[in-house]
């Protein structure tokens, strides 16, 4: 850990094209800090950085190689899925509501339940930090509801021409993966390139997702990042996943 830098307030990362893995024995982890200052977490996403760490634990820095990505048209919508999306674009009592609720959906993503993680990452820390970030323009929630309930959903952070996932939850069967299904087709008819998914999982995999490497990672990201004209308002519906039927 000792080769690891020990971030203060006001301490830049480093720069992972330029310091890969400084301590091979944990690799991807970039640097450590106290806890995550005002401004940092979008200075790290903007070097292809993310925190990730349990409750209780300094706040643990990570550029993992390889890095798993969605390129939003290989999205995989399978016969079934398309069938459940279509029902839920016919069902007037369904709504896709996109940062109606912000910190709902980031709660709803902390205490769901998971096979491939436990959730406990998402700590309070976290939810702030995210909030902020919200606050500013730079995080957006995307919400299914039934009924007037949440059933699902995901957060995300967007920073120029790149989409950061990085939560999904379901409360029915099935709607993460709609969530994400309306995020993809966001992204292909605003030309995003790749949605950052961050970490492999089975999970990810079945939806299309794919390893690459990290240089090819933060080379795709400083493109995407320069790529300003993506900034638009998110403020589509469900009328989004008729791209997919």
């Amino acid at each position: 850990m000792s080769q690891i830098t020990w971030l203060g307030p006001h301490d830049a990362f480093p720069d992972p094209l330029l310091c890969a893995d400084p301590d091979p024995s944990v690799p991807g982890l970039i640097a450590v800090s106290e806890r995550i200052y005002p401004g940092q977490l979008l200075q790290a996403y903007q070097l292809g950085i993310f925190p990730w760490y349990s409750d209780k634990q300094p706040v643990l820095w990570w550029s993992p190689d390889p890095r798993m990505v969605l390129k939003p048209n290989h999205f995989k919508c399978s016969d079934s899925l398309r069938k459940i999306i279509r029902h839920f674009c016919q069902e007037t009592q369904s709504q896709l509501l996109v940062d109606q609720d912000f910190g709902e959906v980031i709660r709803a993503c902390a205490t769901s339940a998971r096979k491939d993680q436990d959730g406990t990452w998402i700590t309070h820390e976290i939810m702030d930090a995210y909030t902020t970030i919200h606050e500013q323009g730079h995080a957006h929630s995307i919400g299914l509801v039934e009924n007037g309930n949440l059933i699902g959903g995901l957060y995300c952070v967007a920073l120029g021409g790149m989409v950061f996932g990085e939560s999904m939850f379901s409360r029915k069967p099935n709607t993460s993966k709609i969530a994400l299904a309306a995020l993809s087709a966001w992204c292909i008819q605003n030309q995003v390139a790749m949605i950052d998914c961050q970490q492999e999982t089975a999970h990810l995999s079945s939806l299309g997702a794919a390893p690459i490497a990290r240089m090819k990672f933060l080379q795709q990201l400083q493109i995407s990042l320069n790529q300003s004209n993506i900034e638009k308002p998110w403020n589509f519906d469900k009328n989004i996943l008729t791209h997919w039927l």
